[in-house]
């Protein structure tokens, strides 16, 4: 267990309060910058939340992200690390015992909660244990591991060998267990990998990093997990025109999820408004169901990308991610597997939000009968859920998220633009 006690190891939660430096004077300064972001506000036991479609919305089983919490530890002796993860609301860090010398110098710094390691164990201040370390090298050690063997509140798992094997069977070892379990990750990808194993993921991982991107790259992976807790905006709108305008390249994206009626992506010509294109979930007399595509249109619309982002739809690629929407504006990430760019007929499609909106919003989508756009949502009352686009015509209502329209690299920005 030498390696794990004999480097000073950092965990980090999110406090309660804005995160605090310390002056000079030894007075505490509160980072007020950071109050105009969004931040996640937890205390010592508390955890970042990883959000997503509750279990009886799944088409398949229960998400991943469920409103479970998820604890981030950091394992580091860079003081750059160190600021950062407070700077982002993570201010408890664990020290190796021989490292008393470094929690100082870091508490003169910033208001931060030490914790330290002896031999195989954590502990607080005040010397009370708060978890256990276990090295796993081997099949038999890992069987070792269950909740009944273990009186601590948290245990982390340093898994020599295999991660994903191991961790899957960790989370299903320890499922309902009020022990919380931790891996220790190397990289941001290993973390995601330890929190996504077999859905419900551990319940959270100790980042064994010495560069502050890795902590931005895992601060980031929860915003966007965050992300999907909130309910986009959406607004119903009139379709004015419909006509067809000739070939051109569509680009179809399969993603590795499946969707379920009134799922689909935001896709536009123009970013100011994107229109809820439909899955090709629903049946067909003609062809067999794909509720892993969306026949989204050209390679030059816009497509809603996590973060408030957009990209090209020519610009997607396997591994890539994309948000998918409902009709009450609940959405997830999901995953681009494949993309087919293909010549096909395009309708080009044109609606506004009233009779005296001078704005335009406008798709183009391949003119066939899987192809749809989302209806509004209304309530309780039965109504049909998608319009196909062989028979979308002006009066017909459809969903519309609206935002800014000027655009750099996919990031929304303030100025001036014209698009027609």
């Amino acid at each position: 267990m030498a390696s794990l006690s004999s480097a000073s190891v950092s965990l980090v939660r999110t406090p309660t309060h804005l995160p605090c430096f310390r002056s000079n004077h030894g007075k505490v300064q509160s980072l007020n910058r950071y109050s105009k972001t969004k931040t996640t506000h937890l205390s010592i036991n508390s955890s970042l939340r990883m959000c997503s479609i509750a279990a009886s919305d799944s088409p398949l089983s229960t998400s991943m992200y469920e409103l479970s919490s998820k604890k981030v530890w950091i394992w580091t002796e860079n003081s750059q690390v160190m600021t950062a993860a407070v700077e982002r609301g993570w201010d408890t860090f664990i020290f190796s015992s021989l490292n008393q010398g470094l929690a100082n110098e870091w508490s003169k710094i910033a208001l931060i909660d030490p914790l330290f390691i002896k031999e195989r164990e954590i502990f607080d201040n005040a010397g009370e244990r708060v978890a256990t370390i276990f090295q796993v090298s081997t099949p038999s050690e890992l069987k070792k591991l269950h909740p009944e063997a273990h009186h601590v509140e948290n245990v982390v798992i340093d898994l020599l060998d295999w991660q994903v094997i191991p961790a899957e069977n960790i989370v299903a070892e320890f499922q309902g267990s009020k022990t919380t379990v931790f891996a220790v990750s190397k990289s941001p990808a290993e973390a995601q990998l330890f929190l996504e194993a077999l859905e419900h993921g551990l319940g959270g991982v100790v980042l064994k990093v010495e560069v502050v991107k890795a902590v931005l790259d895992l601060k980031e992976y929860f915003n966007r997990r965050n992300e999907v807790h909130n309910r986009l905006s959406l607004t119903k709108a009139t379709i004015t025109q419909v006509h067809a305008v000739g070939m051109g390249d569509r680009v179809c994206v399969d993603l590795c999820s499946l969707m379920r009626p009134g799922e689909g992506l935001l896709v536009g010509s123009f970013a100011r408004g994107l229109f809820l294109v439909h899955s090709e979930c629903l049946e067909s007399s003609y062809i067999a169901s794909r509720p892993f595509r969306v026949n989204a249109g050209p390679v030059h619309a816009y497509v809603a990308t996590p973060g408030g982002k957009t990209s090209y739809l020519s610009e997607l690629k396997a591994g890539k991610e994309v948000i998918v929407v409902d009709q009450t504006g609940k959405m997830r990430t999901a995953i681009v597997g494949r993309v087919k760019i293909e010549t096909r007929p395009f309708i080009l499609v044109e609606a506004k939000i009233d009779a005296n909106d001078q704005t335009v919003y406008s798709i183009l989508l391949q003119t066939a009968e899987t192809v749809a756009l989302v209806c509004p949502h209304e309530g309780n009352r039965t109504q049909k859920t998608v319009i196909p686009v062989t028979s979308l015509k002006a009066g017909d209502e459809v969903l519309l998220r609206l935002q800014g329209g000027a655009r750099h690299t996919g990031i929304e920005i303030k100025e001036f633009i014209v698009e027609n």
